[in-house]
């Protein structure tokens, strides 16, 4: 097969190869179609500059999309502005529609702020849009209690557009919501009755815009609306039941605590009494001794004793006189 080639021709094979490398190298670095886009758009950039942003990987058919977009709608941002901003991790063509909307709804932003808001991680295009067409937030239900105790619950609608010049660095949606809590449940509950809330309760709305909630977060409110409000339960009846049970039982523990004291007392009581009558014979004894007590005097205490006994029994209503039995036989 070698033998049949020329050896100019296969000379000729060996410069083609690679020149067309050559060329298709060429045509990677130099995008001639992206150079004649530009140029022909208004928005022109040199060769090298394309050839620049291969070598830096960064991809020229974004950037130089984007600045047309720009030139188009009569804004001027530089190639070296964009660059910067993709190198810096940013979203070129999401800041660049969002610089475009925003000329148009006469909002004066420039390249420098829109960049630092799409570097924070805010949308950039979504603020300029939420700048032209407010954004409607809906709280979650609110229970709050009047003093009258009556709970009441109720829904807000809070109306906010994007601050542009708070999006770096400002609160977002939910401190917004949450301090608009705050606002309703303080409102509720300084009221007298909840029939006032109930009657009015563009009170609630009056009274939370008068505070500047929207300091320091990047939205600014707009209006606040009482969506709905409900009667809850009777939180005040409930806390009084509450607090009468818990002293009914600190009242029947104090009852509980006196009753055992007294019953212990008691036993010391009749504790005292089986000792001092235990010492009773020993006394007796030593009464014996020392003649101070003769036999007559101690058959005489027996008796008295006996007789005590039988009269302690009828009290109880263990017996009864023996005459009195007789007479009902009879």
């Amino acid at each position: 097969m070698t033998e049949l080639l020329d050896p100019t021709a296969i000379g000729a094979i060996g410069l083609l190869i690679p020149a067309v490398v050559l060329l298709l190298v060429v045509l990677y670095l130099v995008p001639v179609p992206l150079w004649i886009a530009a140029w022909s758009s208004g928005a022109y950039v040199g060769l090298m500059t394309l050839v620049g942003m291969r070598l830096r990987r960064v991809p020229p058919a974004t950037i130089v999309n984007a600045r047309i977009s720009a030139v188009k709608a009569g804004l001027q941002i530089s190639i070296d502005d964009l660059e910067a901003h993709y190198l810096a991790g940013g979203n070129v063509v999401r800041v660049v529609n969002a610089l475009i909307s925003a000329d148009k709804a006469n909002i004066e932003m420039p390249f420098k702020r829109a960049a630092a808001i799409d570097l924070a991680g805010r949308d950039v295009l979504e603020a300029v849009k939420m700048s032209v067409i407010p954004k409607v937030i809906e709280t979650a239900r609110i229970a709050a209690v009047a003093k009258d105790g009556i709970q009441l619950i109720a829904v807000s609608r809070v109306t906010v557009r994007t601050n542009i010049d708070r999006l770096v660095g400002g609160a977002g949606e939910e401190t917004i919501i949450a301090r608009v809590g705050e606002g309703m449940v303080s409102t509720i509950g300084s009221a007298a009755t909840h029939k006032d809330v109930l009657e009015n309760p563009d009170h609630i709305s009056k009274n939370i815009l008068s505070r500047g909630l929207d300091a320091g977060t990047a939205y600014e409110i707009l209006s606040i609306d009482i969506a709905d409000v409900d009667v809850g339960e009777n939180i005040g009846a409930k806390l009084q039941i509450d607090q009468a049970n818990a002293d009914k039982q600190i009242a029947q523990a104090k009852a509980e605590e006196r009753r055992a004291m007294a019953v212990a007392l008691e036993q010391e009581m009749r504790a005292r009494v089986v000792e001092a009558e235990a010492e009773v014979p020993r006394a007796m004894a030593e009464a014996f001794r020392q003649g101070n007590l003769g036999i007559m005097d101690y058959y005489r205490m027996k008796n008295i004793q006996a007789d005590s006994s039988m009269r302690e029994s009828i009290a109880d209503g263990d017996g009864a006189e023996p005459g009195h039995r007789g007479r009902e036989a009879r």
